[in-house]
């Protein structure tokens, strides 16, 4: 997106009407048009405006940690969000997971030729008002433009940076026996909420997807004292999917309890309907803690106390297993395993 800009242009872009040509992409004027009225000014900051390749940053002090992360959901607008919001917060909670404080983000886009301007303009704003509210500056990126039939309408991949304070070490290889599990809310509700609108699906009460920057409690939970070994934001492949992936890290095993794990009754229905696990249905604003068992209760009401983990859960416990497998007791009193996600289930799902 950088690069110096000259105010040579005859007329403004047309967002209303306009769409998205290869010539915004060639490095001439009219991508020079694109950046400085349709990204320069939602995105303005100090470190954009330097207007090089890339952007000077102040000295940060800690440890930093870097996550990137790549959108193609399908729809681009969603109950809840778009993709613009998401490949916000999808970064930023990447970051977070490290126990990190994120603070800057890049973005680079891949348009298709033809896209409609307005509904760039949207998906941009969107974007800013997420990094905005989150406290993060979006600080460089680049746009590259693609022949019609190419890509699918947008794809967005950003970059986020943070900074972890000394003494902070969250990893998915700490979880030890006798650990609990806990998540900060029901599960579920970004996959379902993307899958009711790509197959028009209604439901008695709207299921909005759960899309949230999430650093916000990482910072509360770990200002409690808890002794927190692992954070994870369960997105594709769910909450089954994370914690086989925690397990096998650590090389443990772990129990959950199905009457324990938060999930709305709107969710469920729509799992059944659809003939879908919720457990294996991605989330955009929740997280899976790992810590030790002595600091649940504290931990829990760390979580609970703040908006994002009202309906914050323990659902399980970690246990000595050579196989690392994640298991459940079912609301019969029976145990089921809960193994990776085989094959694709939702498909574009962020």
């Amino acid at each position: 997106m950088n690069g110096k800009l000259k105010k040579h242009y005859v007329r403004a872009l047309d967002i209303r009407n306009g769409r998205v040509d290869m010539s915004h992409g060639s490095g001439g004027r009219a991508m020079a048009q694109l950046i400085e009225e349709l990204f320069g000014r939602a995105f303005d900051n100090d470190f954009l405006r330097q207007g090089n390749d890339g952007a000077l940053l102040p000295q940060a002090h800690g440890r930093l940690v870097m996550a990137t992360d790549a959108h193609v959901v399908s729809p681009l607008f969603f109950p809840g969000g778009d993709i613009g919001s998401l490949s916000v917060h999808g970064t930023i909670n990447d970051v977070a997971m490290m126990g990190a404080r994120p603070l800057y983000l890049s973005a680079a886009f891949v348009l298709e030729e033809g896209f409609p301007l307005a509904d760039l303009q949207r998906i941009v704003q969107s974007m800013a008002s997420a990094a905005r509210e989150a406290g993060v500056s979006i600080v460089t990126g680049d746009t590259k433009v693609v022949e019609q039939g190419s890509a699918d309408g947008i794809f967005i991949a950003t970059t986020g940076v943070g900074v972890v304070a000394d003494g902070i070490d969250l990893s998915g290889a700490h979880a030890r026996p006798g650990d609990a599990i806990l998540v900060s809310g029901s599960i579920g509700d970004h996959g379902i909420a993307i899958m009711s609108r790509r197959e028009n699906l209604a439901f008695d009460v709207p299921i909005e997807s759960d899309t949230a920057a999430l650093h916000g409690l990482v910072e509360a939970m770990l200002e409690c004292g808890a002794a927190i070994r692992c954070l994870r934001d369960p997105t594709r492949g769910g909450l089954a999917a994370t914690l086989n992936e925690i397990a096998t890290q650590s090389g443990v095993g772990m129990l959950l309890d199905e009457a324990a794990i938060p999930v709305k009754p709107v969710v469920d229905a729509a799992c059944e309907f659809l003939g879908l696990d919720p457990l294996y249905v991605a989330n955009e604003g929740k997280l899976v803690a790992i810590c030790a068992a002595r600091d649940a209760e504290r931990l829990l009401a760390a979580m609970r106390a703040h908006p994002l983990a009202r309906e914050a859960a323990v659902i399980g416990t970690v246990h000595e297993d050579r196989h690392h497998f994640v298991q459940m007791k079912t609301g019969f009193g029976g145990h089921r395993n809960v193994d990776w996600l085989a094959g694709e289930q939702l498909p574009r799902i962020c």
